[in-house]
């Protein structure tokens, strides 16, 4: 497959970095994006030659959420449309979650919405100092549904709920205390960081690393069919809302939306 948005090194140890690639964009996860990081985390999973997958991006920014014109599309699509593009972000973040490889964030700049979503399916991440963070979707009229359950697993209720409504931004050392991410550097030492993390599985039997880390989901908090099934019901619910398509109208015409007075 021929990749637009995202692309894929791999190094002679079997170290592979996926790297989102809409720098103009922030990496915002668009709709190419979601079915070109799903594909690639399948072939990524299946290829016995890669020991560990590093998550990187592009650009200024790690990741900025989901393209907010992609997300004006499906308010004006019909519901089967919806339905299918919030199955297609769900699916991807689950493919991410159980890629059957350790996944090592490399957070070297902002990450908002969906990016927080995207830093919560790795195994472990690594942020910079400099860096901020917030689940913004609710100052958009939007809620963090398809990454909620992936959110939760990392921080628990009671961390989550400090940032999960209030769309409150927060800094990299706060991003630490609440485990989204493992360790904050500086950004000169980012790729030392994170190396560090990627050395010892050069020493670990594959199959057993991915026994592993499914062992861990399994005995984890809940994901399954079921929880997936209700933050697309959830997402799908705000989109045909009133709220969600005057808070995006209100981003792209640089005015406040209505319940800012």
């Amino acid at each position: 497959m021929s990749h637009q948005t995202i692309r894929i090194e791999t190094d002679a140890r079997g170290i592979a970095t996926l790297w989102l690639a809409r720098p103009d964009k922030h990496n915002a996860l668009s709709a190419q994006m979601i079915d070109e990081l799903t594909e690639a985390a399948g072939r990524l999973g299946a290829d016995t030659g890669v020991r560990a997958v590093i998550l990187a991006a592009e650009g200024k920014s790690f990741c900025a959420g989901g393209d907010l014109a992609w997300m004006q599309e499906q308010m004006t699509a019909d519901a089967a449309t919806r339905s299918a593009g919030a199955q297609a972000l769900a699916g991807m973040l689950n493919a991410l979650n159980e890629l059957p490889k350790p996944l090592i964030g490399r957070v070297h700049g902002n990450a908002f919405g969906g990016g927080i979503g995207m830093m919560a399916v790795c195994d472990v991440a690594i942020g910079v100092h400099g860096a901020t963070f917030g689940l913004t979707e609710t100052k958009l009229g939007l809620i963090p549904a398809t990454i909620g359950p992936y959110v939760l697993a990392r921080m628990g209720e009671d961390k989550a709920r400090r940032v999960f409504m209030s769309s409150r931004l927060f800094d990299a050392a706060e991003a630490e205390r609440l485990n989204l991410l493992a360790g904050v550097v500086d950004p000169e030492d980012l790729d030392a960081a994170v190396e560090d993390e990627v050395l010892p599985y050069l020493q670990t039997a594959p199959k057993a690393v991915a026994a592993a880390k499914r062992l861990a989901r399994d005995l984890g908090p809940r994901i399954d069919a079921e929880v997936i099934a209700r933050s697309i019901d959830a997402l799908t619910g705000v989109w045909e809302d009133d709220e969600a398509p005057e808070g995006i109208a209100a981003f792209f015409a640089k005015r406040k939306p209505r319940w800012q007075g």
